[in-house]
């Protein structure tokens, strides 16, 4: 009997720690890093070359609006010291690698996920900082940058979902108020999501509106 005890009570706890967001999670970090990853490689590669050929108009300068250009050149394009994209390049790598282990059924410990928190947050507040600074400072839309934007919303989103429903932020256990969220997770973000379309309508209205 006390040997059967222990296998019963992890495979349960295994089945238990999946939880609603723990089916999608590693998809979400593999998918959507993968797509980060690839976007902020792209715009590095343009930086890199903008860097060696002075006069070489990056790919991804389609409008006066959207023009990876002209924010490549501004400060707050290496906010850092270095050009942004590298940051971009190394975390969504790092998460690319984590969703992959956690297909493989791999259940990381409290801290682990503490950890993930403290990067996601990191980078969803980076981003933002970054659309204001592209709507309000810049005047202009780098198009790779807004598929990072894109894809860190959702995992920052659900990352922090997780943590709440699992109890990650105390020792309490399951959180009640991420249960909730959970229940609504889709409409918080599409709302998110439609907060920022507005933003963008709004502050260039004029040269959307030229283009009808």
């Amino acid at each position: 009997m006390t040997g059967v005890e222990p296998e019963v009570s992890q495979r349960a706890g295994s089945e238990t720690d999946r939880g609603p967001l723990g089916r999608i999670i590693g998809w979400l970090y593999v998918i959507g890093g993968g797509i980060g990853l690839a976007a902020a490689a792209a715009l590095l590669l343009e930086k890199i070359t903008s860097l060696e050929d002075t006069g070489y108009v990056p790919s991804c300068d389609i409008s006066p609006i959207l023009s990876c250009g002209s924010v490549m050149v501004t400060p707050q394009a290496e906010a850092f010291g270095f050009p942004n994209p590298i940051i971009g390049v190394a975390g969504f790598a790092v998460l690319v690698t984590v969703g992959m282990v956690l297909l493989t059924g791999f259940r990381p410990p409290r801290w682990f996920w503490l950890g993930l928190q403290l990067g996601t947050t990191f980078g969803v507040v980076f981003i933002h900082w970054l659309i204001y600074q592209s709507l309000y400072e810049i005047g202009a839309l780098c198009p790779y940058c807004m598929v990072v934007w894109a894809v860190t919303i959702p995992i920052f989103w659900y990352t922090t979902l997780h943590n709440l429903e699992r109890g990650h932020f105390s020792s309490g256990g399951a959180g009640t108020v991420g249960s909730a969220l959970v229940r609504f997770h889709s409409v918080a973000l599409v709302v998110w999501f439609l907060v920022i379309v507005v933003l963008i309508l709004q502050r260039f209205w004029t040269y959307w509106s030229g283009l009808f």
